[in-house]
């Protein structure tokens, strides 16, 4: 029998393999990164396109403008210094005036120094609504941003941990053309650029809960570099305002309290950068950009493509104080009158094109694989330094001084369009795949129409220094030939949008195929394995009913709407399965009170659901911090206040009161019972966490008594790893000698609770109190279906899958009602901090995935054999569960496998959907984790079980 037992163990280890292997080969055809070329753009480059390089051909080159004496390369060079602030995960509504949104908000209006300057009389400021491309992750987003391309999804991984980038980019070009970059903030940029810098001050930037030391480093730094004279460009990356939403939500004091800094801090920058503005002074020709790199939630959240992640801001100002009107052609201005009656504008950019548009303001060349056309609006600020009212225009005015503008615009996107058209031609025939004929002669005749026209009209108006200025018809060409340009860039933009990422259809296949195939194994192994104990025909309905709702469940995956609500969907089959169960406590007229506990339970996970839904779970304030819009009690109300701090305490103490009956009803079994002891200490140790914490317990000081807040959870997490220990070596050293499983369950389910509890914050010991009682429930309502069917003996009755499915079921409404959702903007990041200050990648990783899927499948897998009672201590009893457990380890596999599996045709159908990367990719990456978890859990499980 032991020889049996091995082999199955075997058999689990098999499975883990085979579904890795699986799963690597379909990733490396469904999440390819797009081919990074190695080319990068040089000055002599744009000697090949039949633009104008440098300047203007008229252009005066005595007309002794700062920007005349630096070198120039593609583009004449519009300013001489660039200052970049960035405010990571800046709303649009942190910015924009409140009028512009339905509602005033207590974070909005804010940063008033931005708003002064845009919407002041001739300003040389203005406010853009900046749009990024998903996934908003801050690495994604540096990249897209430096690059000028679209970044892909398969990046999202090195988020916590940044390689350098090896593409063509912005940064890498100003060091080619000899301009000195200064950097402060997130250390992010060194990452991504080690060794470009002049100048870098970087600080760590994953600790979430601090919302400070980023800040107060970049303006220790910020304000004396404003000073010098050592550098062109400077890279300010402030943090707060995105630690303080992942913490706290945007509606939030330390949120309202950033923003305010902020606007100190912006407007003493503006205040240095106006007194050295005049002639000759140090920031004579400089221009302000205080953008954000993506959006956030309200809960603080980013990482998907949701409007509140994609729509970030921009601020530009440029320190000369004319601005060139745009033609109402290119003007993207959305306007509204604020409270005093004034109309009052802004823009929109899309962060595609920031690359290519400082680029030409600096007179760089351009990434070689950036695919962003220069903005009109961001580049008229800097083209004030031309002064083309004064430049010898006499008394054409304002349109003539708009048709001199169009005259340099013109060329620089010439210039822009040709680097496009490069980069597609060689990317087309460079990359395995590339784009098709259609698409590749579709841009072509688009860019050949442009540049003919060029060829044939706009060149020469360019290079004909006496032409007649006043022609209305010199204008029309102007913006015909910009509207050309344009309608190539958004055409070419739209295609890389929807073709980017090459899919090998051949790995995918093949990777669906190896699973499709071990799925078909496992169901062999569950229903045909050994006779005594696989699926018997008296079972033949409940089998076919629960492969019914395995089914539904893995057809529910195709729609995204279903996806969307996933948690609900399992929830709802979870009640249909208790129904099948409360009917037959019905008919036999037992366990109806288990019944009717199992259906209550279900409902408040389906309550708990919607609240994560509505993202008022994802943070670990929840039970402070969230609505009490259910009840329809005032979020301050006294008796409410009480209830959210008392409960999760008094959770806490039932659950240690059910470990003591749990261990007091056992009979003595060594070890097991101090691990499980140690489990109630760790309790203790949370609930004086969380009353340390409240303001009703007047144990604000312990905290300090006890060595600071990282002291207990630290303690909370080497009980855990002692008790790990204990258990292993147990299970090594007295293999055979333990007959008693319940108590060896419960140890180990209690070993690992206790971390996933005091991580998933207040509402963790109410969520593991009602995962308790449901999992109680399916257990005695499968034990008396089993005296039921039995012959009255000893033996075991064939195995009943249902009771398996609704465990599986049970655990993924654990995962959803827990907070989570199948984003990256679900993880909750604060919860890897719990106990720890620094930023240790394994260690976090591991944190936040023992948090993640604490619930869900580590409590799940570990506490499956509580479904196989038995109260006989017989051998043959003890072999007969042992059997049995494995059988119900494999199904439960194989109902993550089927999930899985049906995860991955899903996205290989939907493979070209619009929601593909802010959808079904996070699922997919959720899914195959899952997967790999539960099959290396499985194999633990059966070491220490079988």
């Amino acid at each position: 029998m032991e020889t049996y037992l091995n082999n199955k163990k075997l058999i689990a280890l098999g499975f883990l393999l085979i579904h890795s292997i699986a799963i690597l080969i379909f990733t490396r055809g469904f999440l390819l990164t797009r081919t990074e070329l190695p080319f990068h753009s040089t000055c002599s480059d744009v000697s090949l396109s039949p633009c104008f390089a440098s300047q203007h051909p008229n252009h005066d080159s005595s007309s002794g403008q700062s920007n005349q004496t630096q070198p120039k390369c593609w583009t004449k060079p519009v300013v001489d210094r660039v200052i970049i602030i960035v405010l990571d995960a800046l709303r649009i509504d942190f910015v924009a005036p409140s009028v512009f949104f339905p509602e005033p908000k207590p974070w909005m209006d804010k940063l008033t120094i931005l708003q002064k300057l845009a919407f002041a009389n001739r300003s040389s400021a203005k406010i853009f609504k900046a749009f990024a491309d998903p996934p908003t992750t801050s690495l994604q987003r540096l990249k897209g941003l430096t690059t000028g391309g679209l970044p892909t999804f398969i990046d999202v991984g090195n988020s916590f941990g940044a390689p350098a980038i090896v593409e063509d980019n912005f940064i890498n070009q100003l060091v080619l053309n000899g301009k000195r970059l200064v950097m402060m903030g997130d250390d992010t940029w060194t990452q991504l650029f080690p060794n470009q810098f002049q100048k870098s001050y970087p600080f760590p930037s994953f600790n979430v809960k601090d919302l400070d030391t980023v800040d107060n480093g970049c303006i220790e730094h910020l304000f004396p570099t404003l000073y010098e004279d050592d550098w062109d460009v400077l890279i300010a990356h402030f943090l707060g305002v995105d630690h303080a939403g992942h913490i706290y939500g945007v509606d939030s004091s330390p949120m309202i309290n950033k923003l305010e800094q902020y606007n100190s801090v912006l407007e003493k920058v503006i205040n240095i950068l106006e007194s050295q503005a005049g002639p000759g002074g140090l920031h004579e020709n400089t221009m302000l950009i205080v953008m954000g790199d993506h959006g956030q939630t309200l809960n603080g959240d980013h990482g998907g493509g949701t409007a509140e992640e994609v729509e970030t801001t921009m601020f530009a100002m440029s320190t000369k104080k004319h601005t060139t009107l745009v033609p109402p052609e290119f003007d993207t201005s959305s306007c509204k009158q604020n409270t005093d009656g004034k109309q009052i504008c802004i823009s929109s950019i899309e962060q595609l094109d920031f690359a290519a548009t400082l680029s030409a303001l600096l007179g760089i060349s351009f990434p070689f694989g950036s695919i962003g056309h220069i903005n009109p609006e961001l580049y008229a600020l800097g083209s004030s330094s031309w002064n083309l009212d004064d430049s010898g225009l006499g008394n054409f005015g304002t349109q003539s001084a708009a048709k001199e503008w169009m005259k340099h615009f013109v060329n620089v996107l010439c210039v822009n369009a040709w680097q496009v058209k490069r980069y597609i031609d060689v990317y087309s025939n460079s990359s395995v795949v590339g784009f098709s004929s259609d698409d590749m002669s579709r841009i072509s005749d688009l860019y050949s129409a442009a540049e003919q026209n060029w060829s044939n009209s706009v060149k020469h108006i360019l290079m004909d220094k006496n032409g007649d200025e006043g022609s209305t018809d010199i204008s029309a060409l102007l913006k015909e030939q910009i509207a050309a340009y344009l309608n190539f860039f958004s055409s070419v933009v739209e295609l890389a949008r929807s073709k980017w990422t090459e899919f090998n259809l051949n790995l995918m296949i093949t990777g669906f195929g190896i699973l499709v195939i071990s799925l078909i194994l496992q169901f062999l192994a569950v229903f045909h394995g050994d006779k005594s104990y696989a699926v018997g025909s008296w079972l033949s309905t409940g089998a076919a009913f629960s492969l019914f709702i395995v089914t539904i469940r893995a057809c529910s995956f195709l729609s995204n709407s279903y996806i969307l609500e996933e948690g609900k969907v399992a929830n709802f089959l979870l009640a249909t399965t208790g129904l099948i169960k409360l009917r037959y406590s019905v008919m036999r007229k037992t366990m109806r009170k288990e019944a009717f506990i199992f259906l209550a339970m279900v409902s408040v996970l389906r309550v708990s659901i919607d609240i994560g839904l509505t993202k008022q779970a994802a943070t670990s304030q929840f039970m402070s911090s969230s609505p009490s819009w259910m009840l329809g009690i005032a979020p301050d109300h006294p008796a409410l206040t009480y209830a959210v701090e008392i409960a999760p305490i008094l959770s806490v103490v039932i659950l240690i009161c059910v470990l003591y009956i749990a261990i007091s009803k056992a009979p003595s079994e060594g070890l097991w019972k101090y691990v499980t002891i140690g489990s109630m200490v760790s309790y203790f140790f949370i609930a004086l966490l969380w009353a340390s914490e409240s303001k009703i317990f007047g144990l604000d000081g312990l905290l300090q008594v006890t060595g600071g807040r990282n002291r207990i959870p630290q303690t909370v997490y080497v009980i855990g790893l002692v008790q790990l220990c204990l258990l292993a070596s147990t299970r090594m050293f007295c293999a055979g000698k333990d007959k008693n499983w319940a108590i060896r369950t419960v140890a180990l389910v209690s070993a690992c609770s206790s971390p996933v509890v005091l991580m998933s914050g207040k509402q963790g010991s109410m969520l593991a109190l009602a995962h308790l009682v449901a999992g109680y429930c399916i257990m005695r309502l499968e034990g008396v279906e089993r005296r039921t069917q039995s012959d009255g003996q000893s033996k075991f009755s064939k195995l009943n899958p249902l009771c398996v499915v609704q465990w599986s079921l049970l655990s993924i409404c654990m995962f959803f009602a827990s907070g989570h959702w199948c984003a990256f903007d679900g993880l909750r990041y604060g919860a890897a901090f719990v106990g720890f200050d620094e930023f240790v990648l394994v260690r976090q990783a591991i944190l936040l995935t023992i948090e993640t899927f604490g619930f869900s499948i580590i409590l799940s897998v570990f506490g499956l054999p509580l479904l196989v009672p038995i109260h006989s201590q017989t051998p043959q009893a003890h072999g007969e569960k042992r059997h049995q457990l494995f059988q119900m380890y494999m199904l439960f596999g194989v109902i993550s496998a089927t999930t899985v599996t049906a995860t991955i045709l899903c996205v290989t159908i939907q493979r070209r959907h619009l929601m593909v990367w802010g959808l079904f990719a996070p699922k997919f990456v959720f899914d195959v984790v899952g997967l790999i978890l539960t099959d290396l859990l499985i194999c633990l499980a059966s070491a220490y079980y079988l």
